[in-house]
């Protein structure tokens, strides 16, 4: 099974949903989004397979994320900002054959094992 972890090395809860899974045996590949950024099409892809929408993607402890939420921002504004700026994205966010979730509480990623 292909696992694939959108993680922030400084974030707790990432780190360890990956060490949660490696006690499952499954070793994810890791993507740190801070550095590679984000596209339109993973982050389209991914509000979709979560079922929380684009603007349920947000990091709402993030000043500018909750002011794009506060303004009713569109899917189209929140994209350009997490592009503009990827620490807007919650994470961890976790993707399998299964689906997707954002891992919090961290228990959640077990979900689509």
């Amino acid at each position: 099974m292909s696992v694939t972890v959108f993680h922030n090395p400084k974030c707790s809860t990432s780190r360890n949903a990956i060490a949660l899974l490696r006690e499952k045996g499954v070793e994810p590949t890791v993507v740190e989004y801070l550095k590679t950024g984000w596209d339109r099409a993973t982050l389209e892809r991914l509000a979709a397979r979560t079922g929380v929408g684009m603007a349920g993607l947000l990091r709402k402890k993030e000043a500018d994320a909750k002011t794009l939420l506060d303004a009713g921002a569109d899917d189209e504004a929140i994209i350009a900002a997490a592009i503009a700026q990827p620490i807007l994205i919650e994470r961890p966010i976790v993707e399998t054959d299964k689906g997707a979730v954002i891992g919090r509480p961290v228990e959640r990623v077990l979900d689509l094992l």
